[in-house]
């Protein structure tokens, strides 16, 4: 008995790898636009005799270990926090103020510091750590 052959029809074409590098063209170009930064331009700024330099300076609260509370260096009770950043701060709510708490500190000053802060009308603050 003798069977027949069956040919092969290629009538059809195999996409399959195109459909691969499609995709990974795809995925090439959506994790290389993250990457691109865009390109800077050099200026050079004119030279005046009256321009004064202005000092951003970041307002820093400390909280110690112990607990003891500081801003801008000078000790400061809790209590009085929210008088004195009203005092320094010009504009409370664009200025910026940064608390800085040891990482041994009660967690229940820190808040309370926060709390303070908030009370004062500073919207923009940040608590600074260190990466580990």
């Amino acid at each position: 008995m003798e069977f027949e052959r069956k040919r092969h029809n290629h009538s059809h074409m195999n996409i399959a790898p195109l459909v691969d590098v499609v995709f990974l063209l795809l995925l090439f170009f959506m994790l290389t636009s993250h990457l691109m930064q865009e390109p800077t331009i050099k200026i050079k700024l004119p030279e005046s005799k009256t321009a004064e330099a202005t000092k951003d300076e970041i307002k820093t609260i400390y909280i110690s270990k112990q607990g003891e509370i500081f801003f801008k260096d000078t000790k400061v009770t809790l209590k009085d926090l929210q008088a004195v950043i009203k005092t320094d701060l010009k504009d409370a709510e664009h200025d910026f103020v940064r608390i800085k708490a040891d990482k041994e500190s009660d967690v229940g000053i820190l808040v309370s510091v926060i709390d303070e802060v908030r009370l004062a009308g500073v919207r923009n603050y940040s608590i600074a750590t260190e990466r580990m």
